[in-house]
């Protein structure tokens, strides 16, 4: 059996990485597995993308699309263009692609259109925000995929209530935390921790990407603002997305307790997450870690398609309203936030439950 796995972002990294090593296991236990590693370029910031190899031990792509940047029309058609050439030279039986960015839709549609079976690795979660390019994506995806493997029951439901078919669900768990789990004794210290001089769990860690707090510079100068006010005890360190380093250039937003840091490596990245006080983000994959590692997480977004991470976990949301974010830091400071919990089958094995599953369903041997 031959399965075309694609990676385009960040996001895909991280899950792509266990369901790779999964594949190798089958095939040292002699099952006749094959795959081919397909990267868009979609993200090519070299912190953004190549390091995400190195660290995680997966083989660098057999192909580049190098799509790089463009608007969301033109990373589309330049993926569709270059994905439907590589299927032309590559015969395969299944495309597996993992979570919701445009590289996971774009080469959906490409390979349904070619006739082939789509296993989506993340199926079925939702925010019901149709602003985010991202559940566009998601729609999109599902309504063409064949195998659905979802990280929660909830997102099983919604599939079942959309009208798939049970048959078609698998829900197995979540390959991000796969990673997360196996890398935990492999985080590093990076090295701002000394220039910064950070002590466990007396530092924050901030994230912002999403156009409804980045692309406007008076909501974008008043978020940081007053996140920047509220923390001021504490060192926040910000890795600054390339997107959001470009509106930030003339805001002259420096405040001593802020840090802007270049974009960091997965493993020094999650030291920083599992040894902050809290986490600040409008990330949707980091509220899932922080859960995972008991760590505070304040989410400036009003929805999100992973409310395990809400109603289980240590997330909350806040969206960039002033009221809400200051209610938010005072149960921090108060010591009152919840500790939280594991939501089911988050426990490193979901890889193994996919690549079983597409052996069974393809009577592999």
């Amino acid at each position: 059996m031959n399965i075309t796995i694609i990676a385009g972002a960040r996001p895909n990294f991280m899950k792509i990485a266990p369901i790779i090593e999964a594949i190798k296991q089958k095939n040292a236990a002699g099952v006749a597995l094959n795959y081919q590693l397909i990267h868009t370029g979609q993200h090519y910031d070299k912190n953004l993308s190549d390091t995400f190899f190195e660290e995680l031990d997966i083989p660098f792509p057999d192909i580049n699309l190098n799509v790089q940047s463009g608007t969301q029309a033109e990373q589309t058609g330049a993926i569709m263009i270059g994905f439907e050439k590589v299927l032309v030279n590559n015969p395969t039986d299944l495309v597996l692609v993992v979570g919701d960015v445009t590289s996971t839709m774009a080469c959906t549609i490409v390979a349904k259109k070619a006739g082939l079976k789509v296993a989506h690795v993340e199926a079925g979660i939702r925010s019901g925000d149709l602003t985010m390019p991202e559940e566009i994506n998601r729609i999109v995806t599902d309504s063409l995929t064949d195998y659905f493997f979802t990280t929660t029951s909830l997102a099983s439901e919604t599939l079942k209530n959309l009208g798939v078919s049970e048959n078609q669900i698998y829900f197995v768990g979540n390959v991000m935390i796969d990673t997360l789990l196996k890398n935990d004794n492999r985080l590093q210290q990076p090295k701002l921790w000394r220039t910064l001089q950070l002590e466990a769990k007396k530092y924050l860690v901030m994230t912002l990407h999403r156009p409804s707090n980045v692309d406007g510079e008076q909501q974008l100068k008043a978020l940081i603002s007053q996140l920047a006010q509220l923390g001021k005890d504490y060192p926040i360190i910000f890795p600054v997305h390339p997107r959001t380093k470009k509106l930030l250039e003339g805001l002259n937003l420096n405040f001593p307790n802020l840090h802007y840091v270049a974009p960091l490596g997965y493993l020094e990245f999650n030291y920083l997450v599992k040894y902050a006080f809290a986490v600040l983000t409008d990330s949707g994959g980091i509220t899932e870690e922080t859960t995972v590692m008991h760590v505070p997480c304040i989410t400036l977004r009003t929805s999100t398609e992973r409310p395990e991470t809400c109603t289980i976990g240590t997330n909350v949301l806040v969206g960039n309203d002033p009221v809400k974010i200051t209610h938010a830091f005072e149960e921090l400071l108060s010591g009152n936030w919840r500790i939280g919990d594991i939501p089911e089958l988050w426990d490193g094995c979901a890889a193994e439950r996919i690549i079983n599953h597409l052996v069974d369903i393809y009577k592999v041997s």
